[in-house]
């Protein structure tokens, strides 16, 4: 039943296909009138993410620059005095060899890390389910579905079948205006997945096969890693260079924000490794500290951050398969 509060503000956000556009330009550039299409579109789509991630005042917080000193000190505050408390926090870890871990514990990390990747997985579960019953009840709405309900088994299936599509990008190498960006696209994205496995194979080493680290640069699972880390700086600066040459379209907070978070994460990382490898002990343990800041900030903010729209633009790519409609 469609709700009687059913206003405008539900009918852009609550609507599906704002997030099947790929902002690649194209329609602002074709527009007679010069009315840039493609940056209304994205700034429904900035503004829903803040409308569906919850509390709203770290979504404003977010979104806010000058709000970024005080995001950034949050993680550095909740390591100094995690670690000081749990003395997992070393900072004359001494010894011949790096050991990051000497200095900045595998558990202090994992105790500030794992709850916020929990935090994430609330907020975005939250905010998806509203975001689901939105475009569904607008679907139904504007008769683009027959369909009464969603049936979870094949709302499923239909993810399954759309997620080549994503991995492959191919819809984003139909555009013309942007084209260039497909290549820094592709190189963030395979450099987090790459990333994300990375970060799984070394938890299961330590915790469960007890290997500890630093592990040799011939470990194969080390390839994979210096692989994406490097493919995520690359990609950034590309990112960086293609937002500096186009002076005639709009680039936001949200933007610069997202992309200065992945060349940090990036850099900060292959610094840390190469500085250890180096033997520079106090820039190492010190980069390596700001690196896990950086990751604590990816973990803690992405539902409010434009990075969300992995989530959101999947979500309703799958409902547009699921609803049979032609994307």
């Amino acid at each position: 039943m469609i709700s009687a509060s059913w206003g405008l503000k539900d009918r852009l956000i609550g609507n599906g296909d704002i997030w099947l556009c790929h902002n690649c330009g194209d329609c602002s550039t074709l527009c007679p009138r010069g009315a840039k299409p493609g940056d209304v579109l994205a700034a429904i789509r900035s503004y829903a993410v803040s409308e569906y991630s919850k509390p709203k005042i770290v979504a404003d917080a977010v979104n806010d620059p000058k709000k970024l000193p005080i995001l950034l000190s949050i993680p550095v505050l909740l390591f100094i005095v995690a670690g000081l408390i749990t003395g997992l926090l070393d900072f004359t870890p001494g010894g011949d060899e790096i050991v990051h871990a000497k200095f900045f514990s595998t558990w202090l990390v994992d105790i500030m890390m794992i709850p916020a990747a929990f935090w994430t997985v609330i907020i975005f579960a939250l905010g998806i389910k509203r975001f689901l019953n939105d475009i569904h009840e607008n679907a139904v709405l504007e008769g683009k579905t027959d369909k009464k309900d969603i049936n979870p088994k094949d709302f499923i299936l239909a993810l399954i079948r759309i997620i080549p599509t994503i991995l492959k990008h191919n819809k984003f190498s139909d555009c013309e205006e942007n084209k260039d960006r497909e290549t820094a696209h592709l190189l963030v994205f395979y450099s987090f997945i790459g990333l994300f496995i990375v970060t799984n194979i070394f938890f299961i080493q330590l915790y469960i096969l007890q290997w500890h680290g630093p592990y040799s640069q011939l470990h194969p699972v080390k390839w994979l890693a210096n692989l994406a880390g490097t493919a995520l700086v690359i990609g950034s600066i590309l990112m960086i260079k293609d937002r500096l040459s186009k002076t005639d379209q709009v680039s936001t907070y949200k933007d610069w924000s997202l992309i200065g978070l992945a060349f940090a994460l990036g850099l900060s990382g292959m610094l840390t490794e190469i500085t250890r490898l180096l033997n520079l002990a106090v820039i190492s343990y010190t980069i390596y500290f700001i690196h896990l800041v950086f990751v604590f900030c990816l973990f803690a903010y992405v539902p409010f951050s434009k990075l969300a729209h992995l989530v959101y633009r999947t979500v309703a790519m799958a409902y547009a398969e699921y609803s049979e409609r032609n994307f």
